[in-house]
């Protein structure tokens, strides 16, 4: 075996170590919390865990069996690629079980009563001013499924937090690191929360391959 790929073989064991340590902490940072997440976005994580057990994990695991059969693995970029990309697909596999075994659902369009369709609580669509009148329009939703572009925020968020409990007519107190602002609750509502669906990524080894065209 060659030094360099000895010095790359350490790099990638260093890499997967720091990316098993990742996923532990991130484990230790949602234990014991409960996952409240919405219908859509429970469905989301249902269908990546799907996409990775029926499809990506099946097509890497060929790649890796193929390159495996052409020789010296020690040396073969394309095996020790899949098989790094096998961990990866495996760190995920058990991060989604878990978050889909703890999620507990809640829909935002289910019927409510009392101050539980009034005021602010998990699945609430918020909309309120800062003291500059300027108006803005959240969705609390899990931590699973934040989506700033969609202003989707997570029900442990600072911002979160504060309209928490809160209901029209209503100011609340928005601490931040050296500051504080003063949120005037405008409306509460509850209705369906558009996740953005799961889609395949970009490069998925599962994806289909496009040949090129041969000419005659």
């Amino acid at each position: 075996m060659s030094k360099a790929f000895t010095k790359e073989s350490d790099a990638n064991g260093d890499d997967d170590e720091l990316a098993h340590a990742a996923e532990e902490a991130q484990h230790a940072d949602l234990a014991g919390v409960k996952n409240y997440i919405t219908p859509s976005g429970l469905q989301r994580l249902q269908d990546e865990l799907r996409f990775l057990l029926t499809r990506e994990r099946r097509a890497v695991t060929e790649v890796v069996t193929w390159a495996a059969s052409n020789g010296d693995r020690s040396e073969n970029a394309d095996y020790q690629y899949g098989k790094r990309r096998l961990r990866e697909i495996d760190r995920r596999i058990r991060f989604l079980t878990k978050r889909i075994e703890a999620a507990e659902v809640v829909d935002p369009e289910a019927p409510r009563s009392g101050r539980a369709a009034t005021q602010v609580f998990f699945g609430a669509t918020v909309g309120y001013a800062n003291a500059a009148g300027t108006e803005q329009v959240v969705s609390i939703v899990g931590v699973d499924e934040v989506d700033l572009d969609r202003n989707h925020i997570s029900w442990q968020s600072p911002l979160a937090r504060a309209l928490m409990k809160s209901g029209p007519g209503d100011s609340v107190v928005l601490r931040a690191p050296g500051a504080t602002e003063k949120l005037n609750i405008i409306e509460v509502r509850y209705e369906r929360i558009l996740v953005k669906p799961f889609s395949e990524p970009p490069g998925a080894e599962s994806a289909p391959k496009t040949r090129p065209r041969t000419s005659g």
